[in-house]
């Protein structure tokens, strides 16, 4: 494990880059800043290594939120319709940072903070965080553990664990943008894609919050449950697709029992690079990158829309306020408790 500086934040706070390495040829680079996953490089079909997720080179960029490229993102995951939540009876406000939702917790969320470091060796890095009571809006003092494992089978494991003083939102997420031919690789639209979930969450219109209903995907572009190219379907005329200009939707995953299963399969046939997505989490947000483009990533590549594809492991947006949807509270005396496992393989 290598352990280097990645400058600082614009409040002058260090930030730390830890590489991991495997026996395979894989390596991840991850940050202290939002325990943001940078790099995850990959050998490809021919043994040439590929940086498949996109990403900054600076701390400043990964302050300037377009798009939360790589970064953790809680207390929650995803939107929450006109940016509050009821509690036991107790209404609290949250910053309104979508239209009148709030998204990924606003802008102090999970992903603004430098995390501290717990532990760090060949194989895994542990960062901690203590969310202060009131932070972003929540109640209860948080405190969070993160985990980061590379393992010799090529497998990427984040896991998350939280404990809270008073009842509170626990949903956390990773927001990396994958593209198998490389970050640098353009668009991703040809890379074929497997959702293993008969169901999805629709939305109301472009402000992306769901109905409330579990829909089916059968007969509808939003099917993914056969390997499909990722653009086969994204222009369709399809009110869905429409609503959000593409794939912006949550997938209620068919298996959700809290045991760690497959939920997404990828691959592309350029590179050769498949990757498998693990979670014990009951749904997985897929964004097409509908809106990544014009601005600068790692090495001075240009990044355009749909150069990288989302899957967000996490409960279902706007859960809190939804008595149809599993809910994300967690109460004194409780762990929460995700993991997710990115699994990366070569298939020519």
């Amino acid at each position: 494990m290598a352990k280097t500086s990645f400058g600082k934040t614009n409040e002058g706070v260090e930030v730390t880059k830890y590489t991991l390495k495997n026996a395979g040829g894989m390596e991840v680079d991850i940050l202290s800043l939002g325990a943001a996953l940078r790099a995850i490089r990959v050998p490809d079909k021919d043994g040439n290594v590929r940086d498949v997720i996109l990403g900054y080179d600076t701390p400043a960029d990964y302050q300037n939120i377009r798009g939360y490229l790589g970064l953790v993102i809680g207390r929650n995951g995803n939107r929450i319709k006109d940016a509050q939540v009821t509690i036991d009876g107790v209404t609290y406000r949250l910053e309104a940072n979508n239209n009148e939702n709030n998204l990924h917790s606003g802008k102090d969320g999970f992903h603004s903070v430098v995390w501290e470091e717990a532990e760090a060796d060949d194989k895994h890095v542990v960062f901690t965080h203590t969310s202060p009571d009131g932070a972003q809006g929540f109640p209860g003092e948080m405190k969070v553990t993160m985990t980061y494992t590379l393992t010799d089978a090529g497998e990427v494991v984040l896991n998350y664990r939280a404990t809270t003083d008073k009842k509170t939102v626990a949903n956390f997420t990773n927001h990396a943008y994958f593209n198998l031919n490389g970050h640098d690789g353009g668009s991703m639209e040809d890379q074929e894609l497997q959702i293993f979930a008969s169901h999805y969450t629709p939305v109301v219109d472009s402000k992306a919050i769901p109905t409330g209903e579990i829909a089916p995907v059968d007969g509808t572009p939003m099917d993914f449950r056969e390997p499909t190219a990722i653009g086969a379907r994204i222009r369709d005329d399809f009110e869905q697709l429409t609503f959000v200009s593409g794939y912006d939707h949550n997938y209620a995953l068919d298996s959700s029992d809290g045991s760690l299963a497959l939920a997404a399969r990828a691959r592309s046939a350029k590179s050769g690079i498949k990757m498998e997505v693990y979670t014990t989490c009951p749904g997985v947000q897929f964004y097409a990158g509908n809106f990544v483009g014009g601005q600068t990533g790692k090495d001075g590549v240009s990044y355009d829309n749909r150069q990288g594809f989302c899957l967000e492991t996490q409960y279902f947006p706007n859960s809190v306020n939804e008595k149809n949807f599993a809910q994300p509270f967690l109460a004194p005396g409780e762990t929460y408790e995700s993991t997710t496992k990115y699994c990366f393989s070569v298939q020519p």
